[in-house]
């Protein structure tokens, strides 16, 4: 046990410092950086190795099975043998999949790096929202969620405009380094200000007969599984859309890679205001109804695509992902914090689970998408409308309970 576990007050004295905000977003957004950096590069990244932007696809999915898998191994070992070696080797392997990404010379290779990238980000994921949970509670981890995706949106965001760039003066395999070396500075980073925060006395069995029946009682509980399985719907149509972007945006629509970098990154801004309004809006008027208003905004965005899927335009694209993404930004912190809420002692277990399910999700939506016999935009209006009305549909008894005590699990 740490000096740091022991001087630390409860969670719910503890305060959202910038270093904690900087370490939580980073966690969370590092799956999200090393996908969507390389966006803009996928054309060169084809040409170099040869193969078709079809096959390239493998990096996607291949990248979302593995991290969807791998967070239901990281949860248990986290909550058995706490988070601190956890999260630093698994960024570890994040940055030797990256470095292995950067010096591929082949498809195969590439693919390889990915699912190894995979497994570490998948990793940090989990303990990103397993280590908010340890450090805050109620109000404050709703808030301390929602800063974290504000700040988390950031990367996935501004990642394209970053990796156009790099790909434009140094190449592709440099950006893949310059993602390894922030899974360093990261790793760097928490050995230096947070250490070991999951205490022994809270730590849960590794059997796997015990993590099984531990996930089988999670997957069957409606206070975790209902706003659990809404906001990883609702997440994996954010994932659809950057993996379908680079074919609406270039090729439906005309714009360039630059173009594209700067589009992802106008959605940072959308994201911010969600995230800034979330826990203020849900401490006047409850989590459980902002995050239905939330799935409705998404719901409406979803519908205002579809309405122009069969002739689109920049404009009303635009428009249509920026309320999906405003309904997103407010659901996901909201959502995610009503279903750990009850499992303190099961944070990781728990956060495993959501993070399965959310790529899960992400890649049901992502092979839906290449696999529909319609133009990319018509693929992507059916994908999100049909998860955005199931999300609402799931969100509902959350939303008609009313918020009680609950026992920490």
């Amino acid at each position: 046990m740490s000096a740091f576990s022991i001087a630390t007050p409860a969670p719910s004295q503890r305060r959202l410092t910038g270093g904690t905000l900087f370490l939580l977003a980073g966690l969370a957004a590092l799956g999200a950086l090393a996908t969507n950096i390389i966006l803009p590069a996928f054309p060169r990244i084809g040409a170099g190795l040869g193969v078709s932007s079809q096959e390239l696809g493998l990096t996607w999915s291949s990248f979302f099975v593995a991290f969807a898998f791998g967070q239901l191994l990281a949860g248990p070992l986290s909550d058995r043998f706490g988070r601190k070696w956890l999260v630093l080797g698994g960024l570890a392997v994040f940055a030797a999949g990256s470095v292995l990404c950067a010096f591929a010379d082949t498809l195969s290779f590439l693919v390889l790096g990915r699912v190894i990238q995979a497994l570490g980000a998948c990793a940090a994921s989990v303990l990103s929202r397993a280590i908010a949970r340890d450090l805050f509670d109620g109000e404050a981890l709703a808030r301390a969620l929602a800063l974290t995706m504000i700040a988390g949106a950031a990367a996935p965001g501004f990642s394209p405009l970053l990796g156009s760039a790099l790909d434009s003066l140094f190449g592709w395999r440099i950006t893949l380094l310059v993602v390894a070396a922030f899974g360093v500075v990261l790793a760097l980073h928490y050995s230096t200000s947070v250490g070991e925060i999951h205490l022994a006395d809270r730590r849960a069995s590794l059997a796997a007969s015990a993590a099984a029946s531990a996930y089988g009682r999670l997957a069957i509980d409606p206070r975790f599984l209902l706003p659990a399985v809404s906001v990883s719907l609702v997440i994996g149509g954010l994932y659809t859309f950057f993996a379908a972007a680079p074919a609406i945006l270039i090729s439906e629509l005309g714009l360039t890679a630059f173009q594209l970098g700067l589009s992802f990154a106008t959605t940072v801004m959308i994201v911010f205001v969600a995230g800034f309004l979330a826990p203020r809006l849900a401490h006047r008027w409850g989590q459980r109804t902002i995050g239905m208003i939330g799935l409705v905004i998404a719901l409406a965005g979803s519908l205002f695509l579809f309405a122009f899927a069969a002739a689109p335009a920049l404009t009303p694209f635009t428009t249509a992902i920026a309320l999906y993404l405003l309904g997103m930004g407010l659901i996901n912190p909201l959502g995610t914090a009503i279903a750990l809420h009850p499992f303190g002692r099961q944070a990781g277990l728990a956060s495993a689970l959501l993070g399965f399910l959310q790529m899960g999700c992400a890649a049901i939506g992502a092979s839906f998408a290449s696999i529909l016999p319609l133009q990319p935009s018509a693929s992507l209006a059916v994908i999100l409308t049909t998860g955005s009305a199931l999300a609402l549909l799931v969100f509902v008894p959350v939303a008609m309970r009313q918020p009680k005590a609950e026992v920490q699990a």
